[in-house]
């Protein structure tokens, strides 16, 4: 633990240098969109094509489901539930072991199942559409498919391939407003170091106001056994997601666009500012010399050893082991801030990328013999009634309607924090997660109710701290060369020499040798083709844009 070594100069210097900066304001962000009628004999038919009609007979049909995430039978009490109102039963089925070798074994052999979930962000779907081995949904979710319109609403017109059809319904679509990444800082340093009511109150630091805390943790902390203090570590098995974060800080995206074309990352200006300013935190002692080797059990023993102030995205792991050192109650935990670089808006900043199109493609196959009864099937999961049923549950039993609102039963929520796993297989509740949408229902409470409908202090907070710095990257999806091509060669060749140079920028003596190797990276990736990669980037995203009108 650590000994608090503070003057009292040091501490009128904080006292003042609080009053600095101004307050973040907070959003909340919920998509509903939808299309009814309003006569009786469309609302009719409206009622008719979400009842559950899976046969003329009656009888239950069984589907085949390729699920890459889980293989479990279907036969818990949600899944009889989904068979009781759709009449269909799924057999499960789930790769041994990797999910696109055994998509692309399917494809080549033709043995396909009746519904087959793939990562959206994969070329495999792609390949599936072009193969002819999906059907079209378009005139089954017009005629079948309501609660898809309503729920999906302008997802189904970004989702539409390049002949303009619908060949699968998104998962876990749909912006989710919880911040994704963050600069995290111990509440007790932000107090002690005159900041903790602006912290308490989710305000955002400036970049000079985040040096200024690093450098006096350094400075005034030390360990009890002798070991020096860490200001800010990283993990750097997310090497991604801590380069994502100080990207954030300016505001930066996945590309660098200008007048309508998009550029590799790194020619944003802002870019070289930004590694400038990591590398001046390197050199003066501030930031972890293992940042770029710390693996995920280094990093969260560091994080909870008390030794660092700060560190790239948030340890949970990490604030476990504080709160089993100090109490369930402690100050001495990470909490996620915005902090804004000079001339950045705070509203601005890019921490929680995320595409409003979801990780998911589910889609039907051509092997299917029951398109119209499938169709309905995913028209009544992709409803309202068809998600609080996969994700809270049986109405009466895990849950219920009180004052006009899902309210779950105590053991539900307790069953969760017991043995997740055990609980989701044993009940089923949240176990099937097809069709997701994040967000909100229409009385308010989350969908996804184990993860959003209690919150601990450290979210609440960051629902404030880390307000409006969500954003869609849906607009650059698919916008890289054709896998297995020459140019997919080219690409991978450029981002490999960005990384090994942002690594080698971070290190450097000097930040003069920081512009020397910024220089030399630039030069580098224009002599490998960088420029014909950046015109496949706007061509494409153009095309997509383009297609979304």
């Amino acid at each position: 633990m650590f000994k608090k070594k503070i003057s009292l100069l040091l501490t009128c210097v904080l006292t003042a240098s609080c009053l600095m900066a101004g307050c973040g304001s907070s959003s909340s962000n919920t998509a509903q969109s939808g299309a009814s009628g309003d006569g009786s004999a469309e609302k009719a038919a409206s009622e008719d094509s979400r009842a559950a009609a899976p046969s003329n007979s009656g009888e239950v049909i069984t589907l085949t489901f390729f699920d890459k995430n889980t293989g479990d039978a279907f036969d818990n009490p949600v899944a009889q539930a989904i068979t009781e109102k759709t009449g269909i039963k799924i057999e499960v089925q789930q790769p041994t072991g990797n999910p696109e070798e055994k998509l692309n074994l399917m494809l080549a052999s033709g043995d396909l199942p009746d519904i087959v979930l793939m990562d959206r962000r994969s070329d495999i779907v792609n390949k599936y559409i072009a193969a002819g081995a999906l059907v079209p949904l378009n005139d089954l979710i017009e005629q079948y498919g309501p609660d898809i319109k309503e729920m999906y609403g302008d997802i189904l017109n970004k989702s539409r391939y390049e002949d303009g059809k619908n060949y699968y319904l998104n998962n876990w679509y749909g912006l989710d407003p919880d911040p994704d990444r963050a600069i995290c800082i111990r509440m007790d340093v932000l107090d002690e170091l005159g900041y903790g009511e602006r912290a308490k109150e989710g305000d955002y630091f400036t970049q000079e106001e985040f040096r200024d805390i690093l450098a006096h943790f350094k400075e005034t902390y030390t360990d009890e056994d002798g070991q020096a203090a860490i200001p800010l570590s990283a993990n750097s098995d997310y090497m991604p997601a801590v380069i994502s974060t100080f990207k954030a800080m300016y505001g930066m995206k996945n590309y660098f666009e200008k007048d309508g074309k998009l550029y590799f990352d790194v020619r944003d200006p802002n870019y070289l500012e930004m590694v400038k300013y990591i590398n001046s935190l390197y050199r003066d002692g501030l930031l972890d010399k293992e940042w770029a080797v710390n693996k995920e059990q280094i990093f969260t023993q560091k994080a909870g050893s008390g030794r660092v102030a700060a560190t790239i995205g948030l340890s949970t792991d990490g604030n476990k082991l504080l709160r089993e050192a100090n109490g369930e109650d402690t100050d001495k935990q990470f909490y996620m801030f915005k902090v804004i670089a000079d001339g950045t808006d705070p509203n601005k900043t890019t921490f929680s990328p995320r595409s409003s199109l979801g990780w998911d493609a589910i889609g039907i196959t051509v092997k299917n013999e029951h398109p119209e009864e499938t169709i309905k099937f995913m028209n009544f999961l992709a409803s309202e009634e068809g998600q609080y049923l996969l994700m809270w549950g049986i109405e009466g039993k895990d849950w219920d309607i009180k004052d006009g609102k899902h309210v779950p039963r105590p053991e539900t929520l307790q069953g969760f924090k017991d043995d997740w796993n055990a609980f989701t297989k044993e009940t089923g509740i949240r176990k099937w997660t097809w069709f997701i949408k994040n967000g909100y229902g229409a009385d308010g409470t989350p969908y996804d109710l184990a993860t959003k409908y209690e919150r601990d202090a450290i979210s609440t907070h960051a629902l404030t701290s880390m307000a409006n710095s969500t954003w869609d990257t849906a607009p650059y999806d698919y916008i890289g060369p054709t896998a297995g091509t020459q140019e997919a060669l080219s690409e991978q060749k450029i981002k490999d020499i960005i990384d090994t140079a942002f690594a080698n920028m971070v290190y450097a003596e000097s930040e003069e040798q920081v512009e020397s190797l910024y220089n030399a990276m630039i030069s580098e990736i224009d002599a490998n083709q960088a420029a014909a990669i950046e015109a496949i980037y706007t061509e494409k995203y153009t095309s997509q844009m383009d297609l979304w009108k």
